[in-house]
């Protein structure tokens, strides 16, 4: 089976040869990947290392957005040009290590999931202690989509996503932003026999000084969307 790995960047020099390393570096047991990366107009030299990276054949497809949209419609046109059964979310950074691929492949490889989540909050993984009141906030908001979703994530924010390709191509996303993770969860509860899974995964979170770019606002707008895409019709 072939996977796609779509990863968003915005920004990211610092890091992004480092993880697209480590994904070619990663076994995926059962998979063949393609790695396709969404520049999402980089302002920091971004742009020139990831035609390096294309150049010496590290990732399958570079896709440059013609302005800076955010992570969501990047998503979006990673979903739109991908070509896998499956299809996972990566960042750009080094917070999410490529190691748990298989832990969250598993549950799909083996025929009893549709759609797996990672967690940072299940336990038996490494997660680096660091803001309180963001964490805080991811719990707020997994309790808020959980009590209208009717699911019960632990951790609804996460990076770390893996969808069968066709139910994800089939769902009408619309959130250019970091309101991705509400949106896709609201939409993905809605659809009948659906098995989704959640699997403990490492976390190396980062501090703002070292490039994360969520804020307070972004915490908002996912309240919004929460309501939005469970209460109405979308």
């Amino acid at each position: 089976m072939l996977l796609s790995i779509i990863i968003p960047c915005y920004n990211e020099k610092d890091t992004i040869r480092k993880i697209i390393n480590k994904i070619n570096d990663t076994n995926i047991l059962g998979y063949k990947k393609e790695i396709i990366v969404i520049d999402d107009n980089s302002t920091d030299g971004s742009s020139l290392i990831l035609d390096e990276i294309l150049n010496d054949n590290k990732i399958s497809k570079l896709i440059k957005n013609d302005k800076n949209y955010g992570k969501g419609f990047s998503i979006r046109k990673g979903i739109e040009f991908s070509s896998g059964d499956i299809i996972l979310i990566q960042d750009a950074d080094l917070e999410y290590d490529p190691a748990d691929y298989n832990k969250l492949l598993e549950p799909i490889k083996e025929g009893y999931a549709d759609v797996v989540y990672g967690s940072r909050f299940l336990g038996s993984s490494k997660v680096r202690v660091l803001y309180y009141w963001h964490s805080l906030g991811n719990y707020f908001l997994t309790l808020l989509s959980n009590m209208l979703t009717n699911i019960n994530l632990t951790d609804m924010e996460v990076c770390y996503k893996a969808f069968k390709s066709s139910i994800l191509k089939d769902i009408n996303l619309k959130e250019n932003r970091f309101g991705f993770e509400p949106e896709v969860t609201a939409k993905i509860s809605k659809i009948k026999n659906l098995r989704i899974y959640e699997v403990s995964i490492n976390y190396y979170g980062r501090k703002y000084s070292d490039g994360k770019k969520i804020t307070w606002k972004d915490g908002f707008s996912a309240i919004r969307c929460i309501f939005i895409y469970n209460l109405f019709k979308w």
